[in-house]
């Protein structure tokens, strides 16, 4: 094999083993100020404390939320998938109110989520993933 047959081979090898990257899908704009109220259903769960609520199934109005009072692993940490098992079983497709607050850097968006405490009817998520025997962690 020549020395450009070969590394064309190591480039295709390379490029067909790239696994995609997926993005939340959560497009909408974020609300910036504490106290902001906005509810919907919950459309997708990115990982053990962040989903997208929207009204519709068009994910320009989805707006990707950061559970203000749980802190799971992240995916690739122990318990991270689990953790997003979890969020799913209890809150996916589900109707949820949640409330915009400031996180413990002091501000209402953190990385493109908006932190917020939500809700299904009275009960928060972040209680009902802890009673649900979820292991908090991450950041």
């Amino acid at each position: 094999m020549s020395r450009r047959s070969l590394l064309l081979a190591g480039v295709l090898v390379f490029f067909c083993s790239v696994a995609p990257a997926f993005a939340d899908p959560c497009k909408a704009p974020l609300p910036a100020q504490p106290g902001v109220r906005f509810s919907g259903t919950v459309q997708y769960v990115g990982d053990g404390d962040g989903l997208c609520v929207g009204r519709t199934a068009d994910p320009n109005e989805w707006i990707e939320v950061r559970l203000a009072d749980f802190d799971a692993p992240e995916l690739h940490q122990p318990g991270g998938a689990a953790a997003k098992a979890a969020l799913e079983r209890i809150a996916l497709h589900r109707e949820i109110t949640c409330t915009a607050e400031r996180g413990r850097s002091g501000r209402v968006v953190s990385f493109d989520r908006v932190i917020a405490r939500c809700r299904i009817g009275t009960d928060s998520i972040g209680d009902l993933l802890r009673q649900a025997g979820v292991v908090a962690g991450g950041n």
